[in-house]
């Protein structure tokens, strides 16, 4: 008999409807005629599951009694006895009875895939073992019924069931999941949209990891070697040049074709000092990768087209995008260029696009050398221009019976000669003049083989081409030396053209200065140092790159920026004639640090300007809201005191009321007032310890009528770390004015939670609820939303109520009441050492 096959619905979240999933697939092989029973499923009360489960065959469940309560679990037994064709158990992850007949329902599966019987069965993604950190991280709630990945990844079949948080939400906002007592709940801890789009993203990367398991298995089943391109990896290559743009462009639109396409840029540079690249084109292109959604590298490498294609083998790439080339065509006789060699090199498996542009065959501009010094590469081949082609062009001149004549063969050799100066400069072109010299009276001049001269005339014409050669040389090297000069100082000019623009432009970035000085020298890291005298040790105000120095000796080249800063790099040894650019950047390095500092500065201003401000609108306030009580409380005191009426009980009873609700009004007004400037002038010191939420919370609803407030604060709750003081006066403030908005009749919730460490204080009412755009501001100070009247305060409770919840180390949001009002949400940390948090008020399937 054969196992049995194991198919699972996957859920993204608790209720998007895998089970109802399971059970139409069910019904549907059912009317195929499939031998179909329900092991075990449940429907937690919810309507249009359970009307699935008619027409189902059902087997009985087991009784366990366990701490004096009966429970049902699969009785495994009852369906090997049955043996159907096929199983319904929900719930994979579920942990069984004790004295049940194996610790987890996962294990009851196995039992009846191993007899044959196929599984139908459903687990949510929370519930996968190797998630249960990240689930945590994001929820709050540890996972406590887990079944481990490879279980789940055995199963012949994966089904995701998904659904948007935005209809989720809905769906238990209309109570289709939860009843409606549980509904606020569930949509304010664990069903936030932040949690669900988590959870969602988490079960898609999961179910896409199984995919692509899947399909390495079934290629090397099938002996499958190529590459399947079923997500484009597309690398760009940049030069630095303006052509650069055009191919991030077209990478783009090619990753656009395909799902999940990713597009890198690599600017490769040599390891020989100042690039060629355009500082100020490279810092365009690089934002231009990074706004449209790909990432931008950095490479060092001698070897172009060699470095190319390691970087995109080492990042799995499955096409190289390149511009077309912007040499001139008889520069090709140099070699055939990169787009060529990476396109020959790059194998079957790695396709190479050659993508035309505007600086096609424009040049590609004179290279950045160091002053008159060149490669090894082109002093060699001046050296061999210079003294084995001149013999060469000997041993070719006598052994053919062509007779050019003496003036023909000087020609010849003045020719190599000049060559020999432009690859090798002066040395070797000297050379070549003494060994062609030599070679036109040994072979060339009367008498032959011989070092003597019989003609005179002979005697002048090698000494005039010995004579021009080294002019001719001297002309071209001076001219060679002067181009390398040239175009140094012009990408020279480029970097402190970029230098004085990022100055013009106000950029304080100096993470991304530091960037452009590794890119510009080809560097591993850089780091700017500083200390605050002579004697104190250096510290990093800011690095890039891996493993920078910490102090300038460790640096491979230091540069110091007066006394207390120094800019030093890592990765060569750069020449002096780099040190003068490599000043400049050093210098803005620090005027960029100086100018941040400063920012921070004026925003210490600027928060005193507000506290002025603030002091100001606090006149102007109390102009007003503080003279209404107190002229109340003064008519009605001028009344009691006149002779001339007769008071009745009533009228001096009522007047006596007036005056002590006018001093309550300005006794509360007084005390916002004075907690708004302690909160300005930061004198405001908690006093954190452990508190329980339900001895504060009775205590602030005192202020507030009889019934316009209900609280629902369970003692299980952990203690929160508060000041007692503190949170009873936020607590009061928002609860006040959530009476004040609530309609009459309908009493504010005030409700607890915990998750995980941190516990939440929810204040709920159904008034008319304030714009999104608004939230922000009614926390402002003096701000009163909408119409409310001039006389129902300075508009400072909500602002005194976020100031002392942040002093506590909390925090305070306004969020939507489900169905219309305002729920505001304070959340406090738990204390620690405490009794740990109980999951949130949720049904057991939404934390199992």
């Amino acid at each position: 008999m054969g196992r049995g096959k194991l198919r699972i619905y996957l859920g993204a979240a608790p209720g998007v409807g895998k089970t109802y999933a399971m059970l139409a697939e069910a019904h549907r092989r059912v009317e195929r005629g499939t031998d179909c029973v329900v092991g075990f499923v449940e429907h937690h009360g919810r309507p249009r599951t359970e009307v699935l489960l008619h027409g189902l065959e059902q087997l009985p469940r087991r009784e366990l009694e366990y701490r004096g309560a009966v429970f049902t679990e699969m009785d495994v037994d009852a369906v090997l006895a049955r043996r159907p064709a096929v199983a319904l158990v929900d719930e994979l992850a579920h942990t069984n009875v004790p004295g049940s007949r194996n610790p987890k329902r996962w294990q009851d599966v196995a039992e009846l895939l191993a007899a044959g019987i196929d599984v139908v069965s459903t687990v949510n993604i929370q519930h996968l073992e190797s998630l249960g950190d990240v689930v945590e991280a994001i929820t709050g709630v540890r996972q406590r019924e887990t079944v481990p990945d490879e279980i789940v990844r055995r199963a012949d079949q994966i089904e995701l069931v998904d659904m948007s948080p935005e209809a989720l939400r809905r769906r238990m906002a209309h109570g289709n999941i939860y009843k409606s007592d549980k509904v606020d709940a569930a949509l304010s801890n664990y069903f936030r949209p932040g949690n669900l789009t988590a959870l969602r993203e988490l079960a898609l990367l999961w179910t896409a990891d199984r995919v692509d398991e899947y399909l390495r298995q079934y290629r090397g089943e099938h002996n499958i070697r190529s590459t399947w391109q079923a997500r484009e990896r597309i690398v760009v290559g940049l030069t630095g040049g303006p052509e650069g743009r055009t191919l991030i462009r077209r990478a783009t639109r090619l990753a656009e074709k395909g799902a999940g396409g990713e597009v890198l840029a690599v600017y490769i540079s040599r390891s020989d000092g100042l690039t060629s690249a355009s500082p100020k084109e490279l810092a365009v292109q690089r934002t231009l990768v990074e706004d449209l959604g790909g990432t931008f590298h950095h490479v060092v490498g001698d070897d172009i087209p060699n470095a190319l294609l390691d970087f995109a083998r080492g990042v799995n790439a499955t096409q190289i995008v390149l511009g077309s080339s912007r040499r001139r065509s008889w520069q090709y006789v140099l070699g055939p260029g990169v787009g060529q060699t990476v396109a020959r090199e790059s194998g079957p498996d790695l396709d190479v696009h050659i993508v035309t542009h505007g600086e096609v065959a424009k040049g590609r501009g004179l290279p950045v050398a160091r002053g008159a010094r060149l490669g090894r590469s082109r002093i060699i081949g001046g050296w061999l221009v210079g003294v084995v082609a001149p013999i060469m062009l000997s041993l070719v001149l006598t052994h053919t019976d062509a007779d050019l004549g003496l003036a023909n063969d000087m020609l010849l050799f003045l020719a190599l000669t000049v060559a020999s100066a432009l690859l090798g400069g002066f040395l070797p072109a000297l050379a070549s003049a003494a060994v062609g010299s030599l070679l036109l009276n040994w072979f060339f001049t009367p008498p032959i083989h011989r070092i003597t001269i019989a003609d005179p005339m002979n005697i002048v014409a090698i000494a005039v081409f010995f004579g021009v050669a080294m002019a001719v040389a001297s002309v071209v090297d001076l001219a060679a030396r002067r181009t390398h000069q040239a175009a140094r100082l012009r990408a020279e000019s480029e970097v402190l053209s970029y230098l004085a623009g990022s100055v013009l432009r106000g950029e304080t970035s100096l993470d991304a200065l530091l960037e452009r000085v590794r890119e510009t020298f080809s560097m591993e890291s850089v780091a700017l140092l500083e200390r605050v005298d002579g004697g104190e040790p250096w510290t990093q105000a800011a690095t890039v790159g891996p493993h920078p120095a910490s102090r300038p000796e460790d640096a491979d080249v230091d540069m110091p920026v007066g006394d207390h800063l120094a800019l030093a790099l890592s990765g060569r040894v750069l020449p002096a004639e780099d040190r003068r650019v490599l000043g400049a950047f050093a210098a803005q390095a620090a005027v960029v640090l100086d100018r941040q500092r400063l920012v921070g500065e004026a925003e210490e201003a600027r928060k005193l300007a507000e506290g002025n401000k603030i002091r100001t609108s606090l006149l102007a306030a109390v102009s007003h809201d503080l003279r209404t009580p107190l002229a109340g409380i003064k008519a009605s005191v001028s009344s009691l005191r006149s002779d001339d009426v007769e008071w009745s009980e009533e009228d001096r009873a009522e007047l006596l009321e007036g005056i002590e609700a006018g001093a309550d009004r300005l006794d509360h007004l007084v005390g916002n007032l004075l907690d708004m400037s302690r909160l300005q002038t930061g004198t405001v010191t908690p006093l954190i310890r452990a508190v329980d939420l339900d001895e504060v919370v009775p205590m602030a609803l005192g202020g507030v009528p009889d019934g316009s407030a209900e609280a629902d604060v369970p003692e299980t709750l952990p203690m929160v770390e508060v000041d007692k003081g503190l949170l009873e006066r936020a607590v009061a403030n928002i609860v006040e004015n959530a009476v004040k908005y609530s309609p009459d009749g309908v009493p504010v919730a005030v409700a607890a939670s915990a998750l995980g460490d941190r516990v939440e204080l929810r204040v709920v009412d159904r008034g008319p609820g304030v714009p999104d755009d608004s939230k922000d501001g009614i926390f402002e100070p003096f701000q009163r939303f909408g119409d409310a009247p001039r006389g129902s305060g300075v508009g400072l409770g909500l602002a005194v109520a976020r100031g002392f919840v942040e002093a506590m180390g909390g925090t305070i949001s306004a969020e939507d009441t489900p169905g219309g009002g305002l729920t505001m949400v304070l959340t406090l940390r738990a204390a620690s050492g405490g009794p740990p948090a109980p999951p949130a008020d949720l049904p057991a399937h939404a934390v199992t």
